[in-house]
């Protein structure tokens, strides 16, 4: 966003808090700095320690890492003579440790299982349990999970009106595209609105891309061509070569990498009281004994502009393997957040029950979908990613830069610019409209 100077159009408001839940439905702070460790009064002073010790721990081996390789070091932890060399390679990782799994590293720390489950799905954000290999389709190594960490703890307190790790834009996620739109526009993008693409244009002896044609019957003719992975086109009626429909067959296909529930929730009044904006998650087996994969609620308040002031907006996410399953996680953190009414609570009388005694908030409106998670393509005709479990942007972000490379290989990705000199009043229109 800063390369690109969409950043101009878009404000951030932090996210006040992490929590993580207990089998009970109960939310805990997560205790992700030193201030919020010595707070915490679900830990016990030795598990405090533990804790501290492994931050400290993670900071010295990232510090050592960082002093290495600006001192020509080898990358384990041997400088060129530094007399600080023999300490550095104690707080350095080996590349054994940071190659097994997380979840291994963490048990040979001798940390508890409840300051290894804040670490994995608090914190460091892992889907599935870490404990079962039977069942984790996504597996932490140690590296990974020690990058995520100094992600998390490099995020908190950063900015002065932010102190937890995580910031959201305000009016929602989607004043990020329209940045980006209203940046590519300065830049000399044509856009038109309001005119829908009713087939693509194919070569009929070869079958390749070669442009779209309109609603309007307007043909455009271009060497690429990006579409949004929820489009499906039909090749044009008036040609009936088969080459031509066969060529359009993988329009109707998508490699699917798997499935995600979300939930959207509204309420009257905030899941914590003193809190309006924070993200919660319940680590697998927290809610349940066939919970495989973490579920995460975020809480949005009226303060960001995603609903009026007074209420709430709760998004709650999963992955699953089908919808059932899906269903039946997100039924399961429901029940342990939210009150429904006497009409909906029978229906779902089959989910698992809090026994949170706490008054919980009730919801005036609710929606559930499964959404597919289509993997990007690139081709003629490229796809990008669908949306993904994740609460960062990484693989979306990844899979444009490969897109990018293969459209544009001679091109640098976002080469620095100056900003126009109409920036600010530019920014100051977009904040009045």
């Amino acid at each position: 966003m800063l390369k690109s100077g969409a950043s101009q159009y878009v404000e951030f408001k932090s996210i006040d808090a992490s929590f993580v839940g207990d089998e009970n439905g109960k939310l805990w702070n997560v205790p992700d700095s030193r201030a919020a460790i010595f707070k915490d009064k679900r830990l016990s002073l030795t598990e405090k320690k533990q804790l501290m010790r492994f931050f400290k721990l993670v900071q010295g081996h990232l510090a050592s890492t960082v002093m290495a390789g600006s001192s020509g070091g080898d990358g384990n932890g041997n400088g060129n003579g530094n007399e600080n060399d023999e300490e550095e390679g104690k707080a350095k990782i080996s590349e054994e440790d940071l190659e097994r799994p997380f979840v291994e590293y963490l048990s040979k720390m001798q940390l508890p299982p409840k300051i290894k489950s804040i670490i994995l799905y608090a914190i460091a954000m892992a889907d599935y349990d870490q404990n079962d290999m039977g069942v984790c389709q996504d597996l932490l190594k140690t590296k990974d999970g020690i990058d995520r960490l100094a992600l998390y703890q490099s995020s908190v307190g950063r900015f002065t009106n932010a102190s937890g790790a995580l910031i959201y834009p305000i009016y929602g996620q989607g004043e990020l595209p329209q940045a980006f739109s209203r940046r590519a526009a300065v830049k000399g993008c044509l856009y038109v609105l309001r005119m829908p693409v009713t087939a693509l244009l194919m070569e009929k002896d070869s079958g390749s891309y070669k442009g779209v044609r309109l609603a309007s019957g307007q043909d455009i003719f271009s060497q690429k061509l990006v579409l949004d992975p929820s489009v499906t086109l039909t090749s044009p009626s008036a040609s009936p070569s088969d080459l031509l429909h066969d060529s359009f067959r993988f329009l109707s296909i998508r490699d699917i990498k798997g499935k995600v529930a979300r939930g959207i929730y509204i309420t009257r009044s905030s899941l914590k009281p003193d809190t309006s904006n924070f993200l919660a998650v319940y680590p697998p087996r927290s809610l349940y004994p066939d919970q495989i994969t973490s579920i995460r609620a975020l809480q949005i308040s009226g303060n960001l502009a995603v609903c009026p002031l007074g209420m709430f907006v709760l998004y709650l996410s999963a992955l699953c393997d089908d919808a059932n399953q899906g269903k039946r996680l997100l039924n399961a953190a429901m029940n342990a957040l939210l009150t429904f009414p006497d009409s909906v609570n029978s229906e779902r009388s089959s989910t698992v029950q809090s026994e949170n005694t706490e008054r919980k908030p009730t919801v005036i409106w609710s929606g559930l979908y499964i959404q597919e998670m289509a993997m990007g393509q690139f081709d003629s005709i490229n796809f990008t990613l669908t949306p993904d479990g994740n609460l960062n942007y990484n693989d979306i972000l990844d899979a444009v830069v490969k897109l990018f490379q293969d459209m544009y290989p001679n091109e640098e990705y976002f080469s620095e610019t100056t900003p126009p000199e109409n920036s600010e009043d530019d920014t100051e229109l977009t904040q009045e409209t």
